[in-house]
């Protein structure tokens, strides 16, 4: 056979995968199902942009490239590889998936501080940027920086969510923007800044209520959040651009939640167990301290043994249920007790209020509120609704004695405009929540956790730090 016989049909194929018009259907196929996808038929104008890159060809868009030069410099091929590099990873960060570590202990052991994992953004659907006019790869602080907005104002979109693959499903690892992000204390941010106005406030109250003055709790908060403005620098962050948070959804619209002596029920079915999930047990030992080795053989962090030392008979640990009935079979140990917190809820998203007295043990019963479901509101209730009707779905909310006035209006019911889910995190008594901040509205959701491709414990030294046993592993 002739070896030219055999090039031709390579030398058409190469050809064919050269042809403009070839190149061009196939960036025209992909970006109109894009189109599609977006549901957004407004960047169709794209269409004649991408018809003149590969055919007519009248405008020069790659403006850094020397037109009708084939071989460009160095430094071009540089700054070409670059701009293609940002535009793709910009579109797989904000369409598909994104990169993102564990910071805290809040989901241990299901997630431990020093996991990487990746966050799908199609399982629930993507959500369309909602200020779109931001530096590339950071989320709302510049690089080298610590109080300057990596982000502008001068464009917002209204919230869309584009098709998924599956809707936020119960006990689902979910990445959502922190709920009381909208405000933060730049200085202060690991803390959110309704907690501390709530605790400055106490504090001032106490210190009245000492001198024999009695004032309601709100004065003190507004005058707490003077203070913090006049001494703090304030940042207004919008959804998309506040921290994000990684729990597990507990429960989804329309579920009724209830936490009794710790135990969590969904719809009267208590929740079933989830290899990782922790409690506080109080460990009584018969004079004798456990060896730390031994705790840090069970996979105890050298963070939960900091302070959990009570004294030589007594110590409080984080454990799985598994680990704590482990713990009780040493020779050494008396008793193995799970923690239960019996405060009034002072702490909690209903500070001292009589008709919610609930904290992170006994909570509820409440139900998460459902798109288009209407409730009936009161004086009593609004403590509930009152962040929803507010700061989520944007309402003037007043009260004039025992009015309710939304928008203006004497109302005694309002209708929910969005989706709402719990958050809870593995780590149960170690875990700022749903239980500290409420409801996580849909459009705070960014994705589901669905594989760890790394991992690093900081207790441990060089190699020993890879916890080679959780590389390329998916997350339940």
């Amino acid at each position: 056979m002739d070896k030219n016989q055999i090039k031709k049909p390579s030398m058409k194929i190469r050809s064919l995968l050269t042809n403009k018009w070839f190149k061009f259907g196939l960036v025209f196929i992909v970006y109109f199902l894009w189109v599609i996808w977006l549901d957004n038929y407004f960047w169709l104008i794209g269409l004649p942009i991408i018809f003149d890159m590969y055919i007519t060809k009248k405008v020069h868009w790659t403006f850094w490239k020397k037109k009708g030069v084939k071989k460009q410099t160095k430094v071009i091929e540089w700054v070409d590889a670059l701009i293609f590099a940002v535009i793709a990873a910009t579109l797989i960060r904000t369409f598909l998936i994104e990169a993102y570590t564990i910071p805290t202990s809040s989901m241990e052991k299901s997630l431990l501080v020093g996991d990487y994992l990746f966050v799908s953004k199609y399982h629930y659907g993507p959500r369309k940027p909602i200020t779109p006019l931001s530096f590339p790869f950071a989320h709302h602080t510049l690089p080298l920086t610590t109080k300057t907005k990596s982000y502008l104002n001068w464009i917002t979109w209204d919230y869309e969510r584009m098709p998924g693959l599956e809707n936020v499903n119960r006990f689902d690892p979910v990445v959502f923007n922190f709920p009381e992000g909208d405000t933060v204390v730049v200085e202060h941010q690991a803390q959110s800044y309704y907690q501390i106005l709530r605790s400055e406030g106490r504090a001032m109250q106490m210190d009245d209520m000492q001198r024999g003055m009695i004032r309601p709790i709100e004065f003190y908060e507004n005058r707490a959040r003077q203070l913090l403005a006049k001494n703090y620098t304030i940042h207004v962050r919008p959804v998309d651009k506040r921290e994000n948070y990684i729990k597990r959804c507990v429960a989804i619209p329309g579920d009724t939640l209830k936490i009794t002596e710790g135990i969590l029920s969904i719809n009267g079915q208590e929740q079933p167990l989830i290899d990782g999930l922790q409690y506080k047990y109080a460990i009584y030992t018969k004079g004798q301290t456990i060896n730390k080795h031994v705790l840090k053989s069970m996979d105890v962090s050298d963070e939960d043994l900091d302070g959990s030392y009570r004294g030589p008979s007594l110590m409080i640990l984080p454990l799985s249920p598994a680990k704590a009935q482990e713990l009780s079979k040493f020779p050494i140990v008396d008793s193995v007790v799970r923690t239960i917190n019996h405060d009034d809820g002072s702490h909690y998203i209903f500070p001292h209020n009589k008709n919610y007295p609930w904290n992170e043990d006994n909570f509820g019963p409440i139900v998460i509120p459902a798109k288009g479901t209407t409730v009936n509101i009161t004086i009593e209730n609004l403590p509930l609704y009152k962040r929803i009707i507010e700061l989520y779905e944007g309402h003037d909310l007043a009260i004039n004695g025992d009015v309710i006035l939304i928008d203006g209006k004497p109302t005694t019911e309002y209708t929910f405009a969005m989706d709402y889910y719990w958050m809870m995190g593995d780590n149960r008594h170690s875990s700022q929540d749903s239980r500290f901040w409420g409801f996580v509205p849909d459009d705070h959701i960014v994705g589901k956790a669905v594989f760890l491709w790394f991992s690093l414990d900081k207790d441990k030294t060089f190699l020993s730090k890879i916890r080679w046993n959780r590389i390329f592993k998916t997350i339940n």
